[in-house]
């Protein structure tokens, strides 16, 4: 990577890209230092044709999330998909960044003394401003993920109003307070991704504990803020867990994860419809996995792009 601290503004408290690569003529991968983040973190924009950091116009911009998974990062989304093919001559800028293993787009609580990770502040705040002020994003913005990245699509777009116009999650824990005494609930997904991905950390630290912080919680929990998302264009999808067209052994049993996505995926279009707020929907057999991921990316994508561009 080559220097990139000539050409373009921090952020209001610091955060500055520290280098750049271009890897390919529409891929510049940027690396950010961030005082909210305990390393410096890399984001992937897909560049529009006719882009230049001296142009006098904006583009819209696009966020793809990923999700919780210790190989996950801001390649995900390119190297799983055919993103770069399927985006060619759309007029917007493609945001793709670090979201940690599993920093669940949130500024952690850490037993209420806050500090690093603060991945919603370096997100929405800090990036925001880089890429306003030196990659030539407009105001126009849409948002989805996949698994975790899902969860933050719709908890951002809900507490961030006017942010994005268009939000989608893939299979996504919509609904962190949902409990299923028979099976895994949402909230043991927090535990187990940072089980997995951050060793040594308290599960707890991201928003406490689930009854004792439950105020907490319930503020980032895209279910209970499901009346705050009225005038974002939504689209939220998941499988039901059991092998569809894409999995490779059709006896194999129930994927615990994509059924819980299924379920708290319905129960939150329900409540969004009693709100009185429309959401595109597609849940359908399959399995918490990529190629699925795939398909849904590209019937999402023209809900996403209709609102921006």
């Amino acid at each position: 990577m080559r220097s990139a601290t000539s050409f373009t503004a921090p952020a209001d408290d610091g955060a500055s890209v520290v280098a750049e690569r271009r890897p390919r003529p529409r891929v510049l991968d940027l690396a950010v230092r961030s005082p909210v983040l305990p390393a410096v973190a890399h984001v992937r924009l897909l560049l529009p044709e006719g882009w230049s950091r001296n142009a006098s116009r904006t583009w819209p911009s696009l966020w793809l999330l990923h999700g919780a998974d210790g190989r996950a990062d801001h390649r995900a989304w390119t190297d799983h998909t055919d993103l770069e093919d399927l985006t060619a001559g759309t007029d917007v800028i493609i945001v793709m960044p670090d979201g940690g293993r599993c920093g669940n787009y949130t500024d952690w609580w850490n037993r209420g003394e806050g500090g690093a990770p603060r991945w919603e502040t370096f997100h929405l705040a800090e990036l925001r401003q880089i890429l306003e002020r030196g990659y030539r994003a407009g105001g126009e913005s849409a948002v989805a993920g996949n698994a975790m990245g899902g969860f933050g699509a719709m908890s951002y777009a809900a507490r961030h109003r006017g942010l994005f116009r268009a939000a989608a999650s893939f299979s996504g824990p919509v609904h962190t307070l949902h409990a299923d005494p028979s099976a895994l609930d949402a909230a043991d997904l927090v535990e187990l991704g940072v089980a997995v991905a951050e060793p040594g950390r308290d599960w707890t630290d991201v928003w406490g504990d689930p009854e004792r912080q439950r105020v907490l919680w319930r503020q980032h929990n895209p279910f209970d803020l499901a009346d705050r998302l009225a005038g974002v264009r939504l689209y939220v999808s998941a499988g039901d867990g059991l092998p569809g067209p894409f999995d490779p052994r059709p006896g194999a049993g129930r994927d615990p994860l994509e059924a819980l996505a299924h379920t708290v995926g319905r129960g939150f279009a329900d409540k969004l419809r009693k709100l009185g707020i429309p959401v595109s929907t597609h849940f359908y057999r399959g399995t918490h996995t990529w190629p699925y991921w795939r398909r849904e990316l590209r019937a999402a994508l023209p809900v996403l792009l209709d609102e921006i561009v």
